[in-house]
């Protein structure tokens, strides 16, 4: 049997030092529990830490932008290099993966990037992904590297997300540990400080609204802090940080990575009857629809909201926005196709 996927992110709060360095003890002690699961798992590492590994060396940075790619381009070997001079030892060689958002909307670029992996675990190779934020524009970068391991671990059938941070887990109004969290309720959120990290773009909501959806898909998330002592191996085991619980999901994986949300290019508003249609595993047709939010193609993914702007269900367009502004009351003119319609 394939054995199971297990997706690790490490945030740079998680992986530096209060004066922004690479902590190397920290990513030798990440080395040392990997080894010791890696052949249990196929395994994924997603890293942030390659901007503050180079920001250090431009004159001047002041965090825009162009400044942050430039960093990153000096940091991303450095990041790679620490990680290899300590799984090394393991006999562990790891792999670099610089993703962009397109390589999760277009599926055949997706199944492309998932053979890679696969092709890299067979000879018991680690890879490592990260942001390309040398190349990546503002537009459809992603939110943080907790999205990028949510689409990685939704779209290759993860079994487990570890969410490292840099405290013990969901703190409750007084700062213990929440050790389980049904993420069905949306109330989780306010759980959450937030503030961001000085060092990160993420935060404990980017971590919650992504263990939401991977829970969704049918994934094990759990939340810990990585200077728990072999926080790794325990957060496996259930005995640290917060469990975030997975749901029943019966969905084929190409409708899970459409469930991922990997690029969302448009928003439109449905009234009730086509909630109700949608329900009911029918196709969404233009008479349903009540607004155009954000416009879009043919072919790209949508994001469906209710009459309370709640956001049921995604879909793969099967018309343009301006198509569809124009015939709205056209009668049986598909938006998008049952199908390629999923529920969220």
């Amino acid at each position: 049997m394939a054995k199971p996927i297990l997706v690790l992110k490490f945030g740079t709060a998680s992986i530096t030092t209060t004066d922004g360095e690479l902590d190397e003890l920290v990513i030798e002690e990440i080395a040392l529990q990997v080894a010791s699961i890696h052949k249990e798992y196929n395994l994924v590492i997603v890293s942030s830490g390659a901007v503050a590994a180079g920001k250090k060396f431009l004159k001047n940075y002041g965090g825009t932008l162009n400044e942050k790619k430039a960093a990153a381009s000096v940091g991303n070997p450095l990041l790679l290099n620490t990680y290899a001079k300590y799984f090394s030892p393991h006999g562990i060689a790891i792999a670099q993966s610089l993703c962009e958002r397109h390589h999760f909307s277009n599926r055949d670029q997706f199944l492309q990037l998932k053979k890679t992996y696969e092709e890299l675990w067979a000879s018991n190779i680690i890879p490592i992904a990260n942001e390309n934020d040398v190349v990546s524009n503002l537009e459809l970068k992603f939110s943080d590297n907790d999205e990028l391991a949510t689409l990685i671990a939704v779209g290759f059938g993860a079994s487990q997300v570890l969410f490292s941070t840099s405290v013990p887990g969901v703190l409750d109004g007084n700062g213990k540990v929440i050790p389980e969290l049904d993420t069905t309720d949306k109330k989780i959120l306010l759980l959450a400080n937030k503030e961001k990290s000085a060092s990160g773009l993420g935060g404990m909501t980017s971590k919650l609204n992504f263990a939401r959806l991977a829970n969704q898909m049918g994934i094990r998330v759990v939340i810990f802090g990585i200077r728990t002592d072999n926080g790794i191996i325990k957060a496996l085991e259930g005995s640290t940080g917060t469990l975030c619980l997975p749901q029943k999901s019966d969905l084929p994986a190409r409708k899970k990575w459409l469930a991922s949300g990997s690029l969302v290019r448009g928003r439109i508003q449905i009234d009730a009857g086509a909630s109700k249609a949608l329900k009911d595993r029918h196709s969404l047709l233009a008479v349903g629809i009540k607004k155009v939010l954000t416009g879009f193609e043919n072919g790209e993914i949508i994001e469906i909201l209710d009459e309370d702007n709640n956001a049921v269900a995604v879909a793969i367009a099967k018309i343009d926005s301006a198509t569809l502004a124009t015939n709205t009351k056209v009668k049986n003119l598909e938006v998008a196709h049952a199908d390629n319609i999923v529920l969220l």
